[in-house]
């Protein structure tokens, strides 16, 4: 049976993302600035928190990726981050799409790509855990009597 492999840091794109989600939304609140289209469809409430849920999701998803103990735990972490971060992406993309119409076509693909490779890679992660969670199959009787 082969050995099963769980790759963490292995993806350029998600490192990238979730590195630099915390930085964008730090500098959102820091210099109070937003973008036209979330200032146009999210209500204030919203919008402090779509900023706030940027800086928390890329700050727990460098945690996950740099999580020193248990592979499950890194993984449950990862997962936590990819969900906001996800749906986060997806919010901003119905904000650009409906604030912009049909002159958004480039930033919200581009930005709903980012929300789907999320959910993608949270869906990778939850089978990760689940294979985590198997208990280990025992070998054959027939074989272990073949062993040298």
């Amino acid at each position: 049976m082969p050995k099963k492999r769980i790759w963490r840091n292995r993806q350029p794109f998600q490192n990238a993302v979730v590195a630099t989600a915390p930085v964008c939304g730090a500098l959102m609140i820091i210099l109070e600035v937003r973008p036209p289209a979330v200032e146009a469809a999210m209500p204030g409430p919203l919008r402090v928190g779509w900023q706030v849920g940027l800086v928390v999701a890329g700050l727990v998803g460098v945690a996950g990726l740099l999580w020193p103990g248990r592979c499950s735990t890194a993984l449950g972490i990862e997962l936590a981050s990819m969900l906001m971060l996800g749906t986060l992406a997806g919010m901003y993309a119905v904000a650009v799409a409906v604030f912009s119409g049909r002159m958004a076509v480039a930033a919200a693909s581009f930005i709903t790509a980012v929300a789907i490779g999320s959910w993608w890679r949270a869906a990778e992660v939850v089978r990760d855990l689940r294979g985590l969670a198997r208990p280990r199959q025992p070998y054959p009787s027939d074989i272990l009597g073949r062993l040298p």
